[in-house]
């Protein structure tokens, strides 16, 4: 799923390309992506866009007459910008959104259509679509203590809760753990001043140095390779890899669709986290510490 990195390029490339043009048109190629029916989709044909936003993992589009056109990409959902004249679409179209100089493309892989779209009047209809978590982007150490603190959640949990943090997932929340030196299962409530305020250090310097790779990887063209697993991460999508830092073969907890990477020598002092479904097979032969691996 796209995240907080990878929705800033994406919305400063679209910034680039189709802030102050007209949409000319919007043509739904499902009719399921569209989640609202008021006001009509055909409303939003002929106004000027007025500005780009993010709202946590979801893309705005801004329109003249208080119009916000929102963008929900899920998992597989991808944006795609072709010029005036490029007659090459891409596949798996879900809608085109047609500008004067280009057309801009929603497109979703795969049978299971997650990837939605708004459009509402008014910024209190776009308030409602705001899971509400913070921008830690934005804010100082003590919002973001605060904020850690008012539940108690695993780490992994309390980064990847829309509620709480605003367009931080799976995969990012795996590189600031990382970063921080911190276990993805360590309880909030737990936690000492020094430990969060490493994490909200690690949090900023892991999203910024992502924002400032994907942008330069885009060198001003349209981002078309946006993916969870990407080349330089420390742990994420790294399962048996070795750990830049340390060495140690990146170790994984397996839950339902997701999994979390982590290193067990720099995160829980060796320790190998319970999975769920391994542990509970192999029981004695589970190993419990990074060491006994070999």
């Amino acid at each position: 799923m796209p995240e907080l990195p990878d929705i800033e390029v994406y919305r400063e490339s679209l910034e680039d390309r189709i802030e102050g043009r007209v949409l000319n048109a919007v043509r739904l190629r499902n009719p399921f992506l569209l989640r609202t029916a008021v006001p009509p989709i055909a409303d939003a044909a002929g106004r000027r866009v007025k500005e780009l936003r993010r709202l946590g993992k979801r893309i705005v589009i801004g329109l003249e007459g208080g119009l916000f056109l929102v963008i929900h990409l899920m998992i597989a959902g991808r944006l795609h910008w072709r010029d005036a004249g490029d007659g090459k679409e891409p596949r798996n179209v879900l809608a085109a959104f047609a500008f004067d100089d280009g057309t801009l493309y929603l497109t979703e892989a795969g049978s299971k259509r997650r990837a939605s779209l708004h459009l509402v009047a008014g910024e209190d209809a776009l308030r409602a679509l705001d899971p509400g978590g913070i921008d830690v982007m934005s804010i100082d150490a003590a919002a973001f203590a605060r904020a850690l603190r008012a539940r108690n959640h695993t780490l992994k949990r309390a980064l990847t809760d829309p509620h709480i943090f605003s367009g931080i997932g799976n995969a990012y929340s795996d590189e600031i753990l990382h970063a921080a030196k911190l276990s993805p299962l360590a309880l909030t409530s737990k936690m000492s001043d020094d430990e969060i305020a490493r994490l909200f250090a690690a949090t900023r310097a892991t999203l910024a140095l992502w924002i400032g790779r994907l942008r330069d990887e885009a060198h001003g063209r349209f981002p078309e390779k946006v993916s969870a697993f990407r080349d330089g991460m420390a742990v994420h999508g790294r399962y048996g890899k070795p750990c830049p830092v340390c060495g140690a073969p990146v170790q994984r907890i397996v839950y339902a669709d997701n999994e979390t990477n982590y290193c067990a020598r720099c995160q829980t002092g060796g320790r190998i986290l319970a999975d769920r479904a391994l542990s509970r097979l192999l029981h004695d032969d589970w190993p419990r510490n990074i060491d006994e691996l070999g």
